[in-house]
């Protein structure tokens, strides 16, 4: 069942996604040779307390509960890296996946950045992904089915030479993290016959591809969370929470519009 927001719960939904953001820039600053992926979380950690904001991911339950504010996840891993120990290198890529909730409303978002110069492919790639996801969110203006969307995503990224991971796939989001529809990023005669949805006001999903240099194929590794490409060619990840309104799509983790504050604190009337 797809729950649909009214415009003052889709309001609320923007403080959540403006704090994400916020925690966002606090993890760019650290994005450079050197750093490691646990200093990454930890300062994404801080800020989601100063804002008041419980960080979504830490406890998700799996054969371990996931430990940590952040996925960081650093090259050939596709998704759901644990942060600890590892030291970015120039030319890595690092993709830092995270989500809060402020005041019982989630938002969540992802950035794959590059780390110094990264090699020619590595940049189209880190350019396709991004492009991808802005793609989908100008045809979620256009188009009635996500199925619409969702096959133009797959063209988009099958055109410029890379592959669509298909074994993760975005969601609806609300009150929770993980929130029906399931919101695939490439289209299947099955998910347009029996999981496709109408793109009408008040919906609202995280929409979050995931391209691949080479193979779309995942695996994986042993600490039963980070997923990553079976061939070790590198991966990125873009995501935005994103609502439809009367007026068109929303991006609720996008950047503060002019007078708008990131506080977590301040009320929605």
């Amino acid at each position: 069942m797809v729950n649909l927001r009214s415009p003052r719960e889709i309001a609320l939904m923007r403080r959540a996604g403006l704090v994400v953001w916020g925690a966002h820039q606090e993890a760019a600053k650290l994005v450079r040779p050197g750093a490691t992926t646990a200093d990454i979380d930890a300062a994404v950690d801080a800020y989601f307390a100063r804002q008041g904001a419980v960080a979504l991911f830490k406890g998700v339950p799996g054969k371990t509960p996931f430990p940590a504010a952040c996925c960081i996840s650093v090259n050939d891993e596709v998704v759901h890296g644990i942060p600890g120990p590892r030291v970015l290198q120039e030319g890595d890529v690092v993709s830092v996946d995270t989500g809060c909730s402020v005041g019982g409303w989630c938002g969540d978002s992802a950035y794959t950045h590059p780390v110094g110069t990264v090699a020619p492919d590595v940049r189209r790639l880190l350019d396709c992904t991004a492009g991808v996801l802005a793609l989908a969110i100008q045809l979620m203006a256009v188009r009635e089915r996500w199925s619409d969307v969702a096959t133009e995503m797959a063209k988009y990224v099958r055109d410029h030479g890379f592959s669509v991971v298909e074994n993760f796939v975005g969601h609806g989001i609300g009150r929770s993290m993980h929130e029906d529809p399931q919101v695939p990023n490439f289209c299947t005669p099955a998910f347009r016959r029996n999981h496709d949805f109408t793109l009408e006001p008040g919906l609202v999903i995280a929409v979050e591809p995931m391209v691949n240099l080479g193979s779309k194929k995942v695996r994986v590794l042993a600490d039963h969370w980070t997923q990553s490409t079976v061939d070790g060619k590198p991966s990125a990840h873009f995501e935005h929470t994103v609502a439809i309104t009367d007026e068109g799509p929303l991006v609720l983790t996008a950047p503060p519009a002019q007078g708008e504050s990131v506080g977590a604190a301040e009320s929605v009337a």
